[in-house]
């Protein structure tokens, strides 16, 4: 995938919706220092919700970390891993005087216990279903696998619950095409049975900085 291409797409084949024009407003907001504010399984010690908050999730190994460094072009922001998993409390960041960035425990696949993984599971939830100045979740899907049954399964979730979110694709730099159309088919014939997932995915790479700056512009849109 080239700078070229489309780094984001309408399932309904509408508009893309946010305002490409304050793409450079977008690029100022996220040129603000971002800093680790509290990490914690603790939901009274969670930051106060006196400002918006941008949430990240994804299966074990999506490249969430990776994701949230280049958003905010800072190298060791969020701790990148090899190992899945890593990610064990929610992790808060402040960018600016404006917004957080919350970084979720993964699910699916984790060096750790299943009771252990799913009660990290059980804490995003509750963090999610709870937390009001939340606009918005972004669910990250990796490119090269598409969405797999724990994906799925944590969507039905997010139906039942009503917790909106946004799709994002990363490590489109370590696929193809053919498998992104497929992955973008597969979502516009199953989101009848998502009532919560907003219309546009947004196609990211870290590594590329493919999406960046438009994942950038839909926070700052959905901010306004």
């Amino acid at each position: 995938m080239n700078s070229k291409e489309p780094k984001a797409i309408n399932l309904e084949g509408r508009d893309l919706n946010y305002n490409p024009e304050l793409e450079e407003n977008a690029e100022r907001l996220f040129k603000a220092p971002c800093n680790f504010v509290i990490g914690t399984t603790d939901y009274a010690i969670f930051p106060s919700c006196d400002i918006p908050e941008f949430a990240f999730i994804g299966r074990s190994n999506v490249g969430k970390s990776s994701l949230l460094n280049a958003l905010v072009n800072q190298k060791g922001l969020a701790r990148v891993s090899v190992t899945p998993g890593r990610t064990q409390q929610v992790n808060f960041f402040q960018l600016g005087s404006n917004i957080r960035l919350v970084d979720l425990p993964g699910y699916g696949f984790a060096k750790a216990p299943k009771n252990l993984v799913k009660s990290w599971e059980r804490m995003s939830v509750g963090y999610l279903k709870n937390r009001i100045n939340l606009k918005r979740l972004f669910l990250l899907i990796d490119a090269r696998h598409g969405f797999k049954a724990n994906d799925l399964e944590f969507m039905q979730q997010l139906d039942k619950h009503a917790i909106n979110y946004q799709v994002v694709l990363t490590k489109l730099d370590k696929t193809n095409k053919e498998q992104i159309q497929s992955i973008i088919s597969f979502a516009k014939e199953d989101r009848i049975n998502h009532a919560s997932m907003f219309p546009d995915i947004i196609l990211t790479s870290s590594k590329k900085k493919n999406g960046i700056m438009d994942l950038r512009t839909y926070i700052y849109n959905a901010n306004q």
